[in-house]
């Protein structure tokens, strides 16, 4: 299969900022069905020691980058699926920050499966405030091929 660039591993695309805000971890929080009042109730943070509202660990999968990274570049959106997802924290994520993040191409596997050949990208997020590293987020794309595509749309 071999059609993402190799020649890009180890490459990053531009940083990117992502200004937290209470409201969007509040959607989130909602979105994923968490009441946990951390991430909703300022004054409920607060008292915990927080200095506002604390976004879900899982908050980073909403961070995207104005553009495709150059690996991206060019490859079929239908053959797109999300993979598996990891995450580390050096500090929780709270409203108020404001990130620097990265996307690093960090390799890719060819694999079989039973429906086909697909391509595994792994990449890894890193995110940045004044005060050094927040959160790694290490995700893998899937990338499927051609024919796993067509004969799903065929039935």
């Amino acid at each position: 299969m071999a059609e993402i660039d190799r020649s890009l591993i180890g490459t990053a695309a531009a940083p990117f900022v992502v200004e937290v805000e209470t409201g969007a971890i509040r959607r989130f929080a909602e979105a994923i069905g968490d009441p946990n009042p951390l991430y909703c109730d300022e004054a409920f943070a607060r008292a915990q020691g927080f200095p506002g509202v604390v976004a879900p660990p899982t908050f980073p999968t909403s961070f995207r980058p104005p553009a495709d990274p150059p690996w991206m570049i060019g490859l079929d959106r239908r053959r797109i699926v999300a993979g598996e997802v990891a995450f580390a924290f050096v500090r929780p994520i709270v409203s108020g920050m404001t990130l620097e993040c990265r996307l690093r191409f960090v390799g890719v596997e060819a694999r079989e499966g039973r429906k086909g050949s697909m391509e595994l990208i792994r990449q890894e997020m890193t995110g940045h405030d004044g005060d050094g590293l927040v959160f790694t987020h290490a995700r893998t794309t899937v990338y499927r091929s051609l024919e796993q595509v067509e004969r799903k749309s065929l039935g």
